[in-house]
C-alpha cells in the first residue's frame, strides 16, 4: 500500500466473496476499525474505475455500503429479522 494509513483518509477493504467490508482510519490517538459482514448480497465494488485505490465521495461511500451498485443505483434487499 503506498498511501499513508494517517492521512485524513478513510480505508475500505473489501474480501474476495464481496461480503464482508472493513474500513480502516486514524483517529488523533489511534486506528478505528469498522466491519460489516452481510447476510445475504454481495456488496458492489466499483468496477468502472482504474487503479488499485479508488475516491469516493462521502455519498458513494453511503451508497456502497447499503448495498447500492454505483453504476445501476440498485440497492440490496431489505432483510427484517425476527430474532438471532
Amino acid at each position: 500500500m503506498e498511501l499513508n494509513p494517517f492521512d485524513k483518509a478513510l480505508f475500505v477493504f473489501g474480501n474476495r466473496q464481496r461480503d464482508k467490508v472493513k474500513l480502516l482510519f486514524w483517529e488523533r490517538n489511534g486506528f478505528v476499525v469498522w466491519y460489516k459482514r452481510l447476510e445475504r448480497e454481495r456488496f458492489k465494488w466499483p468496477t468502472h474505475l482504474e487503479g488499485t485505490s479508488v475516491t469516493l465521495s462521502g455519498q458513494e461511500l453511503n451508497w456502497l455500503l447499503d448495498g447500492y451498485d454505483l453504476k445501476a443505483m440498485q440497492p440490496h434487499k431489505a432483510l427484517d429479522f425476527q430474532c438471532v
